[in-house]
């Protein structure tokens, strides 16, 4: 196993000056981020139930999960963006829709399905805290029921329908109920054969529960999902030569690459040798919702833009690394805020014992 370890700013700078002109297409379960800013100083006893009576003083929103890999590759300076998945006919929708049209992305190809909610993440938080400790209780609206033929059958034709004119798809499959999102075993079936049929497009892939479904396309498991670990403690981590064993094992297996996410120390890619790719050490506090999807989107824009395996993976550390350190949201990352952070990079790796 070798460690990636040389990579300039001109390369980055030549990297991005490329996104602009790529067409990124995101197909998967897009949830609408709402965040309910409690003011503690307002509470009121419930006359009915003695309960207290939270006061929400404003309201945030913004697209989540699919979405949230949206917001970064328009923060990242994505020429082109196309939504494919399905929401609800209610106002968590018409709140989901707008804050994607302002994020230029098209949603012609979101679906609207009458019988089925918009996901959501409700998210009350007490305005006077900022960090961590300041989050509530979260409340999830998800669709529990399978999603319908048709309406699978209608994100299929929207794959079909942009793929000749896009240059990346990405597919997340967030919702852990089985088929009951979008990216139900008919679209991973479909993706499989359009990957072997679009060599030119970057076929890119997440999943919480369902990763090893996928074939023919680049995977993004997190260590503990390589190496079959469902539910693992908060403090635990995987051996990096056992990793590097899975990954070997989940490359045979899936017939894609592979990027294999390690939180704060990187990733380990295999195409299908194995290369691990440090990631940016950081001090202070981080929040990591979002991290795995902001990664996603720093990496599959450099595969676009021409960038090898190891080289995506190091700007998709790059990104990530920049959005947790934004405290009680989901962060996104500019393009001017990725060639100091490369320099950050490199310094550690010059000044690492290892090099």
């Amino acid at each position: 196993m070798k460690e990636f370890n040389n990579f300039s700013l001109d390369r980055l700078s030549k990297l991005i000056a490329r996104f602009a002109r790529l067409r990124i297409a995101v197909a998967g379960d897009y949830f609408l981020d709402k965040y309910l800013d409690v003011d503690p100083a307002l509470a009121e006893t419930s006359i009915e139930t003695g309960k207290t009576a939270h006061q929400v003083a404003a309201v945030r929103h913004s697209p989540g999960a699919a979405g949230t890999i949206v917001c970064n590759l328009a923060a990242l300076g994505a020429g082109e963006l196309h939504a494919v998945g399905f929401t609800g006919d209610d106002g968590e929708s018409y709140d989901l829709r707008k804050d994607l049209a302002d994020l230029g992305c098209a949603t012609d190809r979101l679906h609207l399905e009458p019988d089925r909610m918009t996901p959501a993440y409700l998210k009350p938080r007490d305005s006077t805290d900022a960090g961590l400790s300041g989050e509530h209780n979260r409340y999830d609206v998800k669709n529990r029921a399978p999603t319908g033929f048709a309406a699978q059958r209608r994100i299929v034709e929207a794959i079909d329908a942009l793929l000749p004119d896009i240059d990346a798809l990405i597919a997340l499959d967030q919702v852990e109920e089985e088929g009951c999102g979008v990216i139900t075993p008919m679209v991973v079936e479909a993706l499989a054969d359009r990957a072997a049929r679009f060599p030119k497009v970057v076929f890119w892939a997440d999943s919480r529960r369902r990763i090893r479904l996928f074939r023919g396309v680049i995977i993004k498991p997190n260590q503990f999902e390589a190496v079959g670990i469902a539910s693992p403690d908060p403090n635990q981590t995987v051996e990096l030569n056992q990793l590097c064993e899975a990954v070997a094992r989940l490359r045979i297996r899936t017939g894609g690459p592979i990027c294999a996410t390690r939180g704060a120390e990187g990733m380990l890619v295999s195409d299908p040798e194995p290369t691990l790719v440090p990631g940016v050490r950081l001090d202070g506090p981080t929040d990591p919702t979002g991290a795995g999807d902001s990664a996603t989107a720093g990496a599959v824009l450099a595969l676009a833009a021409g960038a090898n395996l190891p080289e995506a993976a190091l700007i998709g550390n790059l990104v990530a690394s920049i959005t947790v350190e934004q405290l009680a949201t989901t962060g996104t990352a500019r393009p001017d805020q990725l060639p100091p952070r490369l320099e950050m990079w490199q310094l550690q790796r010059h000044n690492s014992p290892t090099v």
